[in-house]
């Protein structure tokens, strides 16, 4: 998982991947949310694609969009399915996507990176403030990310839907397909200092969930088969945004590029 590699090696997958981004983020063409690893995932052999679905949409709006996406992508490759890997929140709306919109017969696979998928019992606890507070924040946040090309934010129910409460109800209501290929992997920060970006987070969400990456916890972020935790092996650890290259920089004890080649590794064992 952490090894790099000298000259990459081609991997022959069965089908296009589909890089599904986490909240707060509009996929860009001269702004990578994924850093260098789309590169490295095309210098393998994989064909890439994104999706454009809102910074700060609900799961019900971005999932229709993904859904409308992947058709794009089938229509346009001639593929029959697709392989997701998706981040954060992203891992979310791709499950609604297979389970409720009947997106499961076009999707080989599905592999979550940091994805909250049993919700925040500190989320859970910041819901427990007034909702005024969530509605003016709201209005701010949905103002300011509709200039940024979001059709629909909605700030205050993205908020809700990670509770614990709805994710046990979620997780209930969208059992996963048969026919889908189920991974997840989890990171984990050592210490605040590890990402000054998410130091406060990391804290408070390590006082009610426990080991974290600066937002989801490890063990919300287990689903499927779980492929382990990104760490490293020196004290930093790997925070939330490393999990995507967000900074485009190389850990020196740990490559994020090659944990995505072993994602394509172990795609192609499985047929996908």
């Amino acid at each position: 998982m952490e090894r790099k590699e000298e000259k990459p090696e081609k991997i022959s997958l069965r089908y296009p991947v589909v890089l599904v981004h986490g909240v707060g983020y509009r996929q860009r063409k001269h702004v990578n949310y994924w850093g260098r690893i789309p590169r490295c995932l095309e210098d393998r052999g994989a064909q890439i694609f994104y999706t454009g679905h809102d910074a700060w949409g609900d799961l019900e709006h971005n999932g229709e969009i993904i859904c409308r996406d992947i058709q794009e992508i089938l229509n346009k490759t001639g593929a029959e399915k697709v392989n997701i890997i998706a981040h954060s929140n992203g891992g979310i709306e791709a499950r609604y996507t297979i389970s409720s919109l009947g997106m499961a017969p076009y999707v080989a696979s599905l592999t979550t990176l940091c994805t909250c998928h049993h919700g925040s019992k500190t989320m859970d606890r910041l819901l427990q403030f007034p909702p005024v507070l969530y509605r003016i924040s709201a209005v701010f946040v949905n103002c300011f990310f509709r200039l940024f090309g979001d059709k629909n934010p909605n700030f205050q129910q993205v908020c809700k839907q990670f509770s614990t409460e709805f994710c046990k109800d979620f997780n209930r209501n969208n059992p996963d397909a048969r026919e889908v290929v189920y991974a997840s992997y989890g990171a984990k920060m050592k210490k605040g200092r590890s990402d000054l970006f998410l130091m406060v987070p990391f804290w408070v969400v390590r006082r009610y969930d426990g080991d974290n990456d600066g937002l989801v916890s490890v063990e919300s972020s287990k689903w499927g088969t779980f492929k382990g935790v990104l760490e490293g092996t020196r004290c930093r650890g790997i925070s939330h945004a490393d999990a995507v290259d967000l900074r485009r920089h190389t850990c020196k004890s740990f490559d994020i590029c090659s944990v995505y080649a072993d994602i394509l590794r172990d795609l192609t064992a499985a047929g996908c």
